[in-house]
């Protein structure tokens, strides 16, 4: 048998044991032709509240022989043959309960689907009423007295009740699981009987039109940079602003709110219905609450400042100035070209950065892990990352050419950043306080700093810094390429919509909606590409 099957027969017959359905329950029960101790359990259980004692002892033998040590099996079977009179067995079952109570003063089966705790004083209680049926009151007593000593929850008052029969004479009512409490099936295995759809329903992933759900299939249409415009075959296309807000009154049309920017299709119908684009659905809208509007006008936010490059969704568009041509700065003069010999022998490195043995100063300071109170140790980020530690006070010229050396790569080519708390900038470290300036060296004793080749930065002054809030791919060969979270120096202000920069060894120009400040807010900087 599926056990899938199993577990939907078995939730079935605990749901109709929830509503008191016992026959609904044996029903369903009697449909699992191979059982399990906990679905005979509920099976005994259902018997039980029926009065059918003999189906219910059945239930319960089949239930021990499938798990021989439960002693809640054992418990209840020893009150229903209580209550079947058959007092030698259940004086039986209550010993064996007793034994795979293992010393415990409780068992919690609630991790087994049974909302129930068997405490062991119930167990004796149990063994009390059997020698009470057999007249033997002291031996009774003697157990009443025991399980009074035992360990367990609202034991005081059954048992006191119990000294009191026992003293008169009177036989005692056997304890058994309360009516309707049995095993259940796991939730986690339930929920995964419902049918599932693994394959999904189709949706976009990347589409040329904002806010697109269409899932069928479409010819693709040439896109313009920045934020697509539709076209319209052979049709003039505008956008439109709604006048006033639109219910949806037939099959076809659109639910717009006032003010909605629509991409408006040709021309309208005899109707005086137009086709447009709204939230990426196309519909139809009535002409006249339509009036012309410009996507890319300014627009201003609730505080009245600015927005510019406003769009109604996507990235920035591209700034409406030509991008200028880079400007110049002062080349290097060519190398001569090498002559044959030069090309074919085999030169030898230049002195400065021929390979060395390593001296002890320099096994001291590439060993980060040496404890000296005067010395930092230093992390540097380059291709690969780097750790040596150095003298506190060293110079910015002897620490650019340590770490020079410990890189070897030229130091005159090379210059140490460092981000601010809070910040995401990297910020040229300063060359007469050196590590001193840097908050973590005076709290941690250690400092992070990163290593660029700025080769092209000769002659050349930084005037700020920008962290790029896009990727940005350059259009032409004077553009500068980066990726989101870069650092961009700004070398250059060329107008008003385009910056000249350098970031990872490039110089090149870039639109100045593509990054951001590192004294304004990321997301205010945002919100001023999309509102």
């Amino acid at each position: 048998m599926l056990y899938t099957e199993l577990l939907r027969l078995w939730d079935e017959a605990v749901k109709a044991v929830d509503e008191r359905d016992w026959q609904g329950a044996l029903a369903k029960l009697n449909d699992i032709f191979e059982p399990t101790a906990r679905t005979l359990f509920v099976t005994a259980a259902a018997h039980l509240a029926l009065g059918q004692l003999r189906p219910a002892i059945q239930a319960l033998d089949q239930t021990i022989a499938k798990d021989e040590r439960l002693a809640v099996g054992f418990f209840q079977r020893a009150g229903v043959l209580l209550l079947a009179n058959r007092l030698e067995e259940a004086l039986a079952d209550c010993i064996w309960a007793q034994k795979h109570m293992r010393e415990n003063a409780v068992i919690d089966y609630r991790q087994l689907g049974l909302r129930y705790k068997l405490y062991s004083w119930q167990v004796l209680y149990n063994a009390a009423a059997v020698h009470a049926r057999m007249g033997h009151w002291d031996k009774a007593q003697d157990i009443l007295l025991a399980a009074a000593e035992e360990k367990g929850a609202a034991r005081a008052g059954p048992l006191e009740a119990a000294l009191d029969s026992v003293s008169r004479g009177e036989a005692l009512t056997p304890l058994l699981v309360p009516e309707g409490e049995v095993f259940r099936p796991r939730k986690e295995e339930v929920e995964q009987l419902k049918q599932r759809d693994f394959l999904g329903k189709a949706k976009v992933i990347t589409s040329m039109i904002p806010n697109d759900d269409f899932a069928g299939f479409d010819p693709l249409r040439g896109q313009k940079p920045g934020f697509y415009e539709p076209k319209a075959e052979g049709q003039e296309s505008r956008y439109m602003r709604l006048t006033n807000p639109y219910e949806a009154r037939a099959p076809g049309e659109l639910s717009v709110p006032a003010g909605g920017l629509v991409f408006v299709f040709g021309e309208a119908d005899a109707n005086g219905m137009v086709t447009v684009i709204f939230d990426g659905k196309r519909g139809l809208l009535p002409l006249r609450l339509l009036e012309p509007a410009d996507p890319k006008k300014n627009k201003k936010d609730e505080r009245g400042k600015k927005r510019k490059d406003s769009v109604p969704n996507g990235i920035p568009l591209p700034p409406e100035l030509k991008p200028p041509t880079r400007p110049q700065t002062p080349s290097n003069p060519p190398e001569a070209p090498p002559s044959y010999v030069t090309a074919t022998q085999q030169l030898p490195p230049p002195a400065q950065y021929a390979a060395r043995a390593a001296s002890p100063s320099d096994l001291e300071l590439a060993s980060p892990t040496s404890d000296d109170p005067g010395s930092v140790v230093v992390k540097v980020h380059y291709r690969y990352t780097v750790a040596l530690r150095v003298p506190l006070g060293i110079p910015y010229g002897k620490l650019q050419q340590k770490i020079a050396h410990k890189l070897g790569q030229p130091e005159s080519q090379l210059r140490l950043r460092y981000k601010q708390h809070g910040s995401q900038a990297l910020t040229p470290l300063d060359g007469t306080e050196g590590l001193e300036s840097l908050a973590e060296v005076a709290e941690a004793g250690r400092a992070t700093l990163w290593c660029q080749n700025e080769d092209p930065l000769v002659n050349r002054t930084i005037l700020y810094q920008m962290v790029a809030l896009y990727d940005y791919v350059a259009q032409g060969p004077e553009d500068l390429e980066f990726s989101e979270g870069e650092t961009i120096d700004i070398l250059s202000e060329v107008n008003e919509e385009w910056l000249e920069g350098h970031a990872a060894g490039n110089i090149g120009i870039f639109p100045r909606c593509f990054a951001y400040r590192d004294g304004e807010e990321a997301q205010e900087a945002h919100q001023a590409t999309v509102l």
